[in-house]
C-alpha cells in the first residue's frame, strides 16, 4: 500500500481503477433510477439481502439454490450439516451489517469483532477477537500463506486508522481494500470470508454509494466464480500495482453484477412476478 498521506486515495489513481469506479457509479445510479424504487425500495432491499447472503455462503462452500435459502427456516446445522450453518451465518451477517453502520467509522475493529461473533454464533473464548499466536484458522477455501498473529494485529490497526481518518478515496476502493485485507489476514479462527464480504457491504452502504443496500456485491463475486475470486485475491496479496488494481476491478464488477441482479428484481416486481 502507498505511503502517501492518503494511501487509499492513491490506489484510486492506479491504471484502470478510475474506469471501474465510474462504471460502478453508473450501474448503481441506473438501478436507483428504476421506477419501482420509488414505491417498493424496501422489497428490493429485502430481496438483495437474501441474494447477497446466498452468494456469500456459496463462496464459503455452501452453494445452495436461492429458493432453498428462501424456504429453509432451520440453519442450526443439527446433525453436522456445515452448509446449513454457513448459510445461517451469512444470513445473520447480512441482517447485522445494517445495524453497524453508525459504529463503523468510529470503531471498525469493534464492528469486525461483532461480525465474527454473529457469524460464529458461539460464546467461546476465541470468538470475536483476532487469533493469537499458534491458533489455527479454519478457512479451507483460501489457501494463501497465513500471516502470523503479530502481523495481523499491526495491519488491522493500520486498516482501522485509515477508516477512522477518512479521506477522499472512492467507496469502491475502500470497500475492496477492506475486503482484500480481511481475506489476506484471516484475522479470526473461522468465518473470515463471510466477515470480509459483510464488511465490504458495510463500506458500500455507509459510504453513500449504495445507501439502501440494493447492489449486493456478494452476488457478483459468486457469479464470477470462486476461481476468479481467488485469482483476483492473489493479485491483491501480491501487492503489485497491477494485482491491486485487478482486485479493485474485480470487486467493481461484482457490484455491477449485484446492481444488475436488483434491476431484474425491479423488473419482476413491476410485472407482479416477485
Amino acid at each position: 500500500m502507498s505511503t502517501t498521506a492518503d494511501p487509499l486515495a492513491a490506489l484510486g489513481a492506479l491504471p484502470g481503477v478510475a474506469d471501474s469506479v465510474d462504471s460502478v457509479r453508473k450501474a448503481v445510479d441506473r438501478v436507483y433510477g428504476h421506477r419501482v424504487m420509488r414505491r417498493r425500495s424496501h422489497a428490493v432491499t429485502s430481496e438483495a439481502a437474501l441474494r447477497g447472503a446466498r452468494g456469500s455462503a456459496a463462496l464459503s462452500g455452501a452453494d445452495w439454490p436461492l429458493e432453498e435459502v428462501r424456504r429453509r427456516s432451520d440453519f442450526s446445522g443439527v446433525g453436522g450439516d456445515e452448509e446449513a450453518r454457513t448459510v445461517g451465518a451469512a444470513l445473520r451477517l447480512t441482517a447485522e451489517a445494517g445495524q453497524l453502520l453508525s459504529i463503523w467509522r468510529q470503531s471498525p475493529l469493534r464492528v469486525l469483532a461483532r461480525l465474527h461473533l454473529v457469524a460464529a454464533a458461539d460464546n467461546g473464548d476465541a470468538v470475536g477477537r483476532p487469533r493469537q499466536g499458534g491458533e489455527q484458522v479454519d478457512e479451507p477455501l483460501v489457501e494463501l500463506p497465513l500471516p502470523d498473529a503479530q502481523e495481523v494485529a499491526g495491519r488491522l490497526e493500520g486498516l482501522s486508522g485509515l477508516i477512522i481518518a477518512g479521506g477522499s478515496a472512492p467507496a469502491l476502493v475502500t470497500a475492496a481494500v477492506v475486503h482484500g485485507e480481511l481475506l489476506a489476514l484471516r484475522p479470526f479462527r473461522s468465518h473470515n470470508g463471510l466477515v470480509a464480504r459483510a464488511a465490504e457491504r458495510i463500506v458500500l452502504v455507509g459510504s453513500g454509494l449504495d445507501p439502501k443496500s440494493i447492489c449486493p456485491a456478494e452476488v457478483g463475486h459468486a457469479e464470477q466464480g470462486r476461481a476468479a475470486y481467488l485469482a483476483a485475491l492473489e493479485g491483491y496479496v501480491s501487492g503489485t500495482a497491477e494485482g491491486v488494481a485487478a482486485w479493485i476491478a474485480h470487486c467493481g464488477r461484482s457490484v455491477e453484477l449485484g446492481a444488475r441482479e436488483s434491476t431484474a428484481v425491479c423488473e419482476a416486481l413491476q410485472r407482479g412476478a416477485a
